[in-house]
């Protein structure tokens, strides 16, 4: 928490912003001694202060010391250049006081690079030490502190937990040496020695304290290592085996991490059938389950991430705390020590620790004796890449959304609590294209106004007298997540190719936006975002070929896309970089889980193309619909992209890719978790589901009803009339009915999870011409003449029922059997599932097992008919039953001449009375 400030001071430093206005000294450069005027000497308290600044930004490194009342001294100052740099006195660090801090000298710090220099610093007359608590090396276009001294305690910066830990419950050091360490940001050290023109060690020994402090310091990826070790003191060649390293680096949230490891073999960590393990490992898992937290010989101090390099600091004791994975140190003996950089892979559920991944040329060897001053360090590293912010690319079909959250790791201290996000990312890097729409959903509180700025600063610059151009945005601006205001922005010709965004309200909320010609949306006619929304796939169609481009929305080592429902039996495009730094795209088809089963394949691509910025991968590539190969030739010649079918489109990304040897370290770490249907004609894509459970409820009711119910019912009137009683006309209406009640709760079901009535597909359609052919049947029913006594011809009207009747149940089982037939179609192509398959198999065998079942009940019924028939013309004594003829038979008129003929035969029978 910030000091705050009592009245008096208050007032004391507006009568000095007053009279340091009223003035108007012109700043210059100046020579330190220049000064003449007179100083009374040694009247502050802070008299002989010494303290280290804290680097912030810039690579800011040095030493002040406070000679007198009016002077300092900075020494082994290193800093990378900024605009307009000055020394900056303010009451407090947090971000109202130090933008309304002021200017302490004259003197200017626009010096190209500061390389280890020392020089003497005065203030200006009006200003002496009791009006400030800290002072800052300050760039005052961009309002940001590059670093800081806090000249009393009572100060504080807000990060106490940066505080460095102690080396184990029971270990006490001597106070001075935790009061010199006792820094919350702790960058200085005695001795450095350059590893490589990237990399280098600093250290700080502690002999009395049995203990060594060392900082790794490189211009490296955010993703890669820093490694530093002793070498294993019998060895005279192959210098890593047996030697005792620490690999430090950050994880995925930013935190630093550094942890002991020891190595036994070039390989990764990996477990042995013995349950034992092998290769690069934690110490803490040579020991087993019996294992403590003592195995650690290394304690992690301080680490950050500034300017694209890559610093940590760590302590580890000079005597070994067991003497099997720890190397003792010999301070006053040369040892041989190793170092290495390299890509590193994060945890996962398998193995819960860092797997750092081959080092390439970055590695080495070389002798040390860490009591000897070695300063080889001249300035500070300059990394060419110096942003680590992530980049948010727009896109025209996609709403950016703003909202506001902590600032957590802001670019450009110092800045407020509340700073803005996009996407749920912080502050980032927004990229958008000239000429293509940037549609925003901005919901970060009715207090922040999004607009888009000229200045670096924003927060309406002339609150500042200073002069900004409006680009996009203002008062209207603003929404919550409940009612967010959606508005877009067309970047034309005229917009710079650097412009900020920013709340209108409040300064350093947002960051850059790069303005760049038009790219991927610009340049494919569709896109659409693939599962998890991490990468964006674009495509062309044209006569034959198909142009593609994939870009991450992540940072990683390579990017792979797929096409297939899963990486079993998939074709994979790897866009990757060789060790040269050349983009390069490679083909694969894929037979298995591992990486054996990755084969490669000479698919006919043309404009390749595979590039990286801030570690975010575009690959491109055209590539033909049919390839002109036969199929049995080469798998790829099966890789046949049909433009009418929905691709099934899955990806991969990872740390590190090669062409040749590839080895479990080529595994991605992210993936996709389920496939995107992509309809390549349309546009548009859906993601592959699995099966819903409500719909299979709904497949299987349909099923019971059109494929058991309603035809068991159908079949029992056409063949059990023979039975005597109603028990047939019973069965038939239970059945008929419980199928309409069973189809009725399906529908239901269906309605229900699709949220609404579709017409969509053929199945759907289908499925309604069935319920309403379905439904017709009771009432008909309801409907029926009454049947002719015994012995009457049927009336037209019950003959009409009849065929009515009789048709359109007949017609509602085929129909509701397509219907069957067709929503299974339907579930193959929405989730591909060999379960949909084999169900798909088995219906049409029912189906099939149904007409020759009914083929054969069809033959006992008309050999039944015919016997009767027969019977009938030779031994005829009473009418026939209505019921048992069927309606529709050729052979009914037949029966009806041999039913009146035999009446004639009766009537000729009986006895003359006489």
């Amino acid at each position: 928490m910030a000091l705050q400030p009592s009245f008096s001071r208050l007032l004391l430093l507006k009568l000095f912003r007053f009279g340091f206005i009223c003035s108007l000294i012109q700043l210059s450069d100046s020579d330190p001694g220049s000064f003449s005027k007179e100083c009374p000497r040694n009247k502050s308290t802070l008299h002989n202060f010494t303290s280290q600044f804290t680097m912030v930004q810039h690579q800011l490194r040095g030493v002040l010391t406070v000679l007198d009342d009016c002077s300092f001294k900075v020494s082994s100052f290193d800093m990378l250049p900024g605009s307009d740099v000055k020394w900056w006195g303010a009451i407090g660090l947090d971000f109202d006081n130090l933008t309304n801090g002021f200017v302490v000298s004259d003197q200017k710090l626009n010096q190209t690079l500061y390389k280890n220099d020392s020089f003497v610093v005065h203030l200006m007359d009006n200003v002496t030490w009791d009006l400030m608590e800290t002072i800052s090396v300050w760039d005052v276009p961009t309002a940001s502190n590059f670093g800081y001294v806090i000249l009393r305690s009572n100060v504080t910066d807000g990060e106490e937990h940066m505080l460095p830990p102690p080396m184990a419950e029971n270990t006490t050091l001597n106070s001075s040496y935790n009061a010199s360490l006792g820094l919350r940001k702790p960058t200085m050290f005695e001795n450095c020695k350059v590893l490589s023109d990237k990399y280098r060690v600093r250290w700080t020994l502690r002999e009395e304290d049995d203990v060594i402090d060392i900082g790794l310091e490189a211009e490296i990826g955010i993703q890669e290592y820093m490694a530093f070790g002793w070498a294993n003191p019998n060895a005279s060649e192959q210098f890593m085996l047996g030697s005792d390293v620490v690999i430090t680096g950050f994880k995925e949230s930013g935190m630093p991490f550094a942890e002991d490891y020891f190595i036994t073999k070039y390989s990764e960590c990996i477990k042995n059938s013995d349950g034992s393990v092998s290769g690069v490992c934690p110490d803490r898992l040579y020991g087993g389950s019996d294992s403590s937290s003592s195995a650690n010989n290394s304690r992690l101090v301080y680490g950050h991430r500034k300017d694209g390099i890559s610093f940590i600091r760590f302590r580890r004791w000079l005597t070994a705390v067991d003497n099997k994975f720890d190397t003792p140190v010999d301070a006053n003996e040369s040892m041989s020590v190793i170092w290495a950089t390299g890509l590193i892979k994060p945890p996962d559920s398998i193995r819960p620790f860092y797997l750092p991944q081959f080092h390439g040329n970055t590695y080495g060897h070389l002798t040390l004796n860490v009591s000897e001053r070695i300063d080889e360090c001249l300035g500070p590293l300059d990394a060419e890449d110096k942003e680590d912010q992530d980049l948010v690319i727009a896109d025209k079909k996609e709403a950016l959304i703003i909202s506001a959250g902590p600032a957590l790791h802001y670019p450009n201290p110092p800045n407020p609590s509340k700073v803005l996000y996009i996407n749920k990312k912080e502050a980032p890097v927004l990229r958008v294209e000239r000429g293509v729409p940037v549609k925003f959903s901005i919901q970060a509180g009715h207090d922040v106004a999004l607009y888009v700025t000229s200045d670096t600063l924003g927060g309406n610059a002339t609150l500042r007298n200073t002069s900004e151009t409006i680009y996009f945005g203002g008062p209207e601006a603003e929404g919550v997540p409940a009612s967010p205001t959606e508005l877009e922005w067309v970047p034309d010709r005229n917009t710079p190719d650097l412009v900020y965004y920013h709340s209108l309200y409040t300064p350093k909320m947002g960051w850059k936006v790069q303005v760049v010609d038009g790219g991927l949306p610009d340049m494919y006619n569709n896109s659409v975002l693939l599962d998890d929304q991490q990468v964006t796939f674009f495509w062309t169609l044209s006569k034959d070929t198909i142009s593609i481009a994939a870009r991450g929305e992540k940072k990683s080592g390579y990017l792979a896309i797929g096409f297939g429902r899963e990486m079993l039996n998939s074709y994979a495009y790897v866009g990757w970089f060789d060790e040269s730094g050349k983009g390069r795209v490679s083909t694969y088809w894929i037979d298995g889980r591992d990486a054996s089963s990755i084969h490669p394949t000479h698919e006919n691509l043309t404009y390749v193309r595979c590039k990286s910025e801030n570690g975010i991968i575009t690959l491109e590539f055209t590539r033909p619909l049919n390839p002109s190969c036969k199929r049995d030739e080469k798998p790829e010649c099966n890789n046949i992209i049909d433009p009418t079918t929905p691709l099934k489109i899955i990806w991969a990304m990872g740390a590190k890719w090669s062409e040749d040897h590839l080895s479990e370290s080529n595994m991605h770490s992210v993936t996709s978790s389920r496939p995107i249907r992509v309809m390549l004609i349309h546009g548009s894509s859906e993601a592959e589901e699995d099966l819903r459970p409500v719909l299979a409820v709904h497949g299987f009711m349909m099923f019971l009803s059109w494929g058991l119910l309603l035809p068991g019912g159908i079949l029992s009137a056409r063949y059990l009339k023979h039975v005597k009683g109603d028990k047939w006309f019973q069965l038939h209406v239970y059945l008929q009915y419980s199928g309409l009640a069973i189809i009725f709760l399906g529908f239901l079901f269906a309605v229900a999870e699709l949220q609404g009535f579709l017409f969509s597909s053929l199945h759907v359609k289908f499925g309604y011409l069935a319920i309403l052919l379905g439904v017709t049947q009771p009432v008909n029913a309801y409907f029926r003449p009454k049947k002719s006594a015994s012995g009457e011809e049927m009336s037209s009207k019950r003959l009409l029922w009849e065929y009515t009747h009789i048709i359109v149940g007949r017609c509602s089982i085929i129909v509701g059997v397509a219907a069957l037939i067709t929503g299974m179609k339907h579930l193959g192509e929405k989730y591909d599932s060999k379960d949909v398959h084999g169900l798909t198999y088995a219906l049409i065998s029912w189906i099939v097992f149904g007409i020759f079942t009914v083929i054969y009940l069809e033959y006992r019924e008309r050999k039944r008919r015919r016997e009767i028939v027969f019977a009938k013309s030779s031994w005829v004594l009473g009418d026939g039953e209505d019921e048992d003829i069927d309606l529709l038979s050729p052979s009914r008129m037949a029966s009806q001449m041999a039913s009146h003929s035999s009446e004639r035969m009766e009537v000729q029978l009986e006895p003359v009375s006489r």
